[in-house]
């Protein structure tokens, strides 16, 4: 739902030329690029593991690669670059995964993996998150996941080796049909499966990375590990502790420069509030969200900025009833809320197109209607020990994406005051019946076992929704007689992008919880993106 990405000047006798060069490259802001800076090191291991599948445990080869700096001053911030995350699973895997969702032919792949950060005595600790493209299930052998995103910023705060482990390492599995239709499962949702993996006990260096010289102690002054040496570094906590440190004995710890999910400090966020304009009823929520989308015809993904939205949480209805379970659905609506309209905040993406011409795009996604979010949740009539009680959500949204603004090599170009997406993005509807027309589709799923907590998707205290989406045709776009529709629309228009969306815990405002809104009734999880 929203971009990324960068284009040189070219003389003034072929500006039309330029102009449909910026076009074209509007969408590549997509892709986000990074230029890899001289003197940097590529880390590289091959790391043994112990992956938690419905089976049991099984051992994985998982595979680590980044570019590092050489050397950093103290207080230097740098982020590794082409970091990429290769996991083989064995074919007992496949074979549980196959076992999960048998109409299953295909997976994608979301990693957080753990990294711990030590210097001298001080550690840190920060998530590395990538995403994979579809990739086919194999009939036999190994399934191989090759996983890439971006990473956290990081700065050793004293002098000596800053060294990067590897530890516990989380995979969500979206399983679904090369076509994109649904399995007939209970798996069917993308994320249905998330597999837990710890690095082996033989693992060589306890996981060890790299380590980068900081400051002027040189090359293993401080007595941190090096590459080939002894590693003392302890592991990371598990994700979700991400950007926690540690301070021992007078040393400062590495900074992470990652949003922490709940940090109510330092908010870099839109505000997020009811007001006389949108005063709040007896079940108004509000909540934040973010996320990615793919764009297949860029080959990337797309950030989707942290948006607020307002929520009129609805009544549980009962919809069906029998000998073993009551079925209920809570219809409830919601609407982006950024400067009195229903929108998210404008996003800039500045990228390289033909690895020289610098490119700026400005983006927003637009309601055309209320957002509904159907909640359905499936009781056992006599809750008993380990039975399972389900929450599937819905939530549909008829949303524009709408370019206004544009700059090439710093010149502003004028693509009007409408270029947009012809209608909205849509999704396959799974009631087309009850729900004609345009608009797109995430959904998610909650359970809860008799006696425990709930994992996954509520609306109440958020987590992940997905879906796919098709990007419709562009119109509006281009003035002084240009029309440069075409250009966008051929650039990125087209179906199955894939969707993953994280909502932050909602703030009841009429019932307020102090570990979920801050004192001005905003809600106080900030959720950080996942792909």
């Amino acid at each position: 739902m929203k971009a990324q990405g960068t284009a040189a000047p070219r003389p003034p006798r072929i500006r039309a030329r330029t102009t449909s060069i910026a076009a074209f490259v509007v969408l590549a802001a997509l892709i986000p690029t990074t230029a890899s800076a001289s003197g940097t090191q590529q880390a590289e291991a091959e790391l043994p593991y112990v992956c938690a599948l419905p089976s049991g445990g099984l051992p994985a080869t998982v595979r680590i690669s980044a570019d590092l700096p050489e050397r950093a001053d103290r207080g230097e911030t740098f982020t590794p670059d082409a970091v990429t995350t290769t996991v083989e699973l064995p074919a007992e895997a496949v074979a549980d995964l196959t076992a999960t969702a048998p109409d299953a032919t295909e997976v994608r792949a979301a990693t957080r993996l753990g990294i711990g950060l030590t210097q001298n005595a001080a550690t840190a600790a920060a998530t590395w998150r990538g995403g994979s493209g579809p990739v086919a299930l194999p009939a036999s052998g190994p399934l191989t996941l090759v996983s890439k995103g971006d990473v956290p910023s990081v700065a050793g705060q004293s002098d000596g080796d800053l060294a990067f482990s590897a530890g516990d390492l989380s995979i969500d599995l979206a399983l679904g049909a090369a076509d994109g239709a649904a399995t007939d499962t209970a798996a069917d949702a993308p994320g249905s499966l998330t597999v837990d993996c710890s690095l082996a006990d033989d693992a060589p260096d306890q996981g060890l990375l790299a380590t980068v010289p900081v400051g002027t102690g040189g090359p293993g002054a401080s007595g941190s590990p090096s590459p080939s040496g002894s590693a003392t570094a302890s592991g990371p906590p598990r994700d979700g502790q991400g950007g926690q440190a540690e301070e021992r004995q007078g040393e400062r710890s590495p900074k992470v420069l990652e949003d922490s999910p709940g940090a109510a400090a330092d908010r870099d966020v839109p505000p997020c509030r009811y007001d006389e304009q949108h005063p709040p009823a007896s079940q108004s929520l509000n909540a934040y969200i973010t996320g990615y989308t793919n764009v297949n015809k860029m080959k990337g993904a797309s950030y989707l900025p942290v948006s607020c939205m307002l929520i009129e949480q609805g009544i549980p209805e009962l919809v069906s009833i029998d000998a073993e379970s009551m079925v209920f659905n809570t219809v409830s609506y919601g609407n982006f809320h950024y400067r009195e309209r229903q929108e998210t905040p404008p996003f800039q993406s500045t990228f390289l197109t033909f690895d020289f011409v610098p490119v700026k795009a400005t983006m927003v996604l637009k309601q055309t209607g209320p957002v509904r979010i159907d909640s359905l949740l499936k009781t056992p009539l006599i809750p008993f020990e380990g039975s399972v009680t389900t929450m599937d959500t819905y939530i549909r949204a008829p949303l524009t994406l709408q370019v206004t603004a544009l700059e090439v090599n710093g010149t502003p170009l004028d693509v009007g005051s409408e270029c947009r997406t012809e209608t909205s993005l849509t999704s396959a509807e799974p009631d087309p019946a009850n729900f004609p027309g345009d608009h797109l589709v995430v959904f998610g799923r909650g359970e809860q076992v008799y006696g425990q907590v709930v994992v996954g998707y509520q609306l109440t205290s958020g987590g992940v929704l997905s879906g796919e989406v098709s990007i419709p045709a562009f119109t509006g776009c281009g003035t002084d007689g240009e029309d440069l529709d075409r250009l966008l629309t051929a650039s990125v228009s087209g179906p199955g992008n894939y969707i993953k969306q994280v909502q932050g815990q909602t703030c009841a405002v009429m019932n307020v919880n102090v570990q979920e809104c801050t004192e001005d009734l905003q809600p106080l999880e900030i959720p950080v993106a996942e792909r």
